[in-house]
């Protein structure tokens, strides 16, 4: 078991290497940024990046989570390669066409989706989509086929160029919204070709044979509302606070999301390495045995981040940003918390796909969504961003309660509830207690919460909810992620 977390640990780390390049980069860049942007232009640019995941979702009509789960059945390489053919052909293919249609409505679609007129930006969101899209498709490749290195190549290159070419539009140029969503996509743009000609060229053409799009549509199309309703639950608190309250608002949130960078980069690490992983698993035993594992190291690392945010989240906020930004750390410690939750949502999103009942995640995310957007009609009005954060939080609640019974049945997998309820008890006595009983700011706050913060590991180790061989597995899985990246 303990080489199944570390194999887990160490993919993660692996392919997520470019993204905590980028968590450090944002230690220099967010500062000039909220000095180079106003509120309002950081709201309409953040808008537009979410939109672009929201119609990359739509256009991959599935053929992701598709992709990864028949890689596995798929019995030789002249298989694999007609399946890898076919799906990257459809996601070429139906981004093109969009791309197009997009360019051609850019005006309207402006005034509809922002609230202004500049088709000059929405036309940069729009290219972004088409770059976005098919980088997602050449990585999921990459990943499926372990093929660490590329990916943590391209990645970092994406990384390092996206920021060069953002700061040179935003800072020294003065282009504004239109230069911070132009810069994500051109540099993404260049890393796709550069794959596309030196890494995958192979893979890229017409399939030999009949498309077999049917059951990769058959498996894919049932995941798309899903994830669709999932990532509009992510997303529709900054569109709402964009047209209900104000760009400012918008804005201050969504620093406050790029605040929450470590939790963001767990999730999305667990998100790239643990559905392959999952579904490698043949023996459904094993397979329970593991999920539940997982489930119990994931909560105990997630847990300790969202603390940290709680407890020491406005120093990080005055470090990192302009002082008209400094309100953002009010929502920090909930977005923390809502991503951790959407950690949770994958591994039964996972149990799912495993039973090929993906269809049941609909009822789940739409359940979600239809909790946020009540919950954001209350309660913005009053709280402004802290409310679309709290909404965030309680959605997620909701949908992972009705996922949960969803598929308790169709794949039983036994959590550790003895391990998993301390662990939660714990860690919000520490968290909630320090933050409402020591000081928020000053020399003597500071110290004393990171007390609190750091007592909270050896209180999860006395009362058994981590044990020493989980540890000694974490230290040994960073241990080979950075020999992996040396070699």
């Amino acid at each position: 078991m303990d080489s199944i977390l570390k194999r887990l640990a160490t993919s993660g780390m692996a392919f997520q290497a470019s993204s905590l390049l980028a968590g450090l980069l944002a230690l220099f860049t967010l500062p000039l940024y909220t000095r180079s942007l106003t509120a309002a232009e950081f709201g309409y640019a953040e808008t537009l990046l979410t939109l672009v995941i929201l119609t990359s979702i739509l256009l991959r009509a599935g053929m992701g989570e598709a992709f990864i789960r028949h890689w596995h059945e798929a019995g030789s390489d002249a298989a694999r390669s007609h399946l890898v053919r076919t799906t990257t052909g459809f996601v070429l293919i139906s981004s093109t066409l969009a791309l197009i249609v997009g360019l051609l409505l850019a005006e309207p679609l402006s005034q509809l989706i922002l609230g202004t007129s500049d088709a000059t930006l929405m036309s940069a969101g729009v290219f972004g989509i088409w770059a976005f899209t098919n980088l997602e498709m050449a990585y999921a490749l990459l990943r499926i086929s372990s093929r660490r290195r590329a990916y943590l190549i391209a990645s970092s290159t994406n990384v390092v160029l996206t920021v060069s070419l953002t700061v040179t539009l935003v800072v020294f140029l003065d282009d504004g919204a239109r230069g911070y969503v132009l810069g994500n996509y051109v540099a993404s743009s260049i890393v796709l070709v550069g794959l596309w000609i030196f890494v995958l060229r192979e893979h890229i053409g017409i399939p030999r044979g009949p498309l077999l799009l049917g059951p990769l549509l058959r498996y894919g199309a049932p995941t798309i509302p899903a994830d669709a309703a999932v990532f509009l639950l992510n997303v529709v608190d900054r569109a709402y606070l964009l047209r209900a309250d104000s760009p400012s608002a918008a804005g201050l949130y969504s620093v406050a999301v790029k605040l929450a960078t470590a939790v963001i980069i767990l999730v999305r690490a667990f998100q790239l390495a643990w559905p392959p992983l999952a579904y490698s698993i043949v023996d459904d035993e094993r397979a329970q045995q593991v999920y539940a594992r997982v489930t119990t190291a994931y909560m105990i690392v997630s847990s300790l981040l969202v603390a940290g945010f709680t407890l020491l989240g406005a120093w990080l906020v005055r470090l990192l940003t302009a002082p008209s930004f400094f309100s953002a750390n009010e929502a920090l410690p909930w977005l923390a918390l809502g991503w951790a939750l959407y950690g949770l949502y994958l591994v039964l999103v996972t149990i799912a796909g495993r039973a090929k009942v993906t269809v049941r995640t609909l009822p789940a995310a739409a359940a979600g969504l239809i909790v946020n957007v009540g919950l954001l009609i209350w309660l913005v009005p009053s709280l402004g961003v802290v409310g679309a954060a709290v909404s965030l939080c309680v959605a997620y609640v909701a949908m992972l309660v009705v996922l949960f019974l969803l598929t308790r049945n169709v794949f039983r997998v036994p959590f550790e509830w003895a391990r998993l309820v301390p662990l939660v008890v714990v860690v919000a006595l520490f968290s909630v207690g320090g933050d409402l009983l020591l000081p928020s700011d000053g020399i003597d706050g500071f110290v004393l919460r990171a007390v609190v913060l750091l007592a909270i590991a050896p209180a999860l180790v006395v009362l058994r909810v981590v044990t020493v061989s989980e540890l000694k597995v974490l230290v040994a899985a960073v241990r080979s992620s950075r020999a992996a990246e040396a070699g």
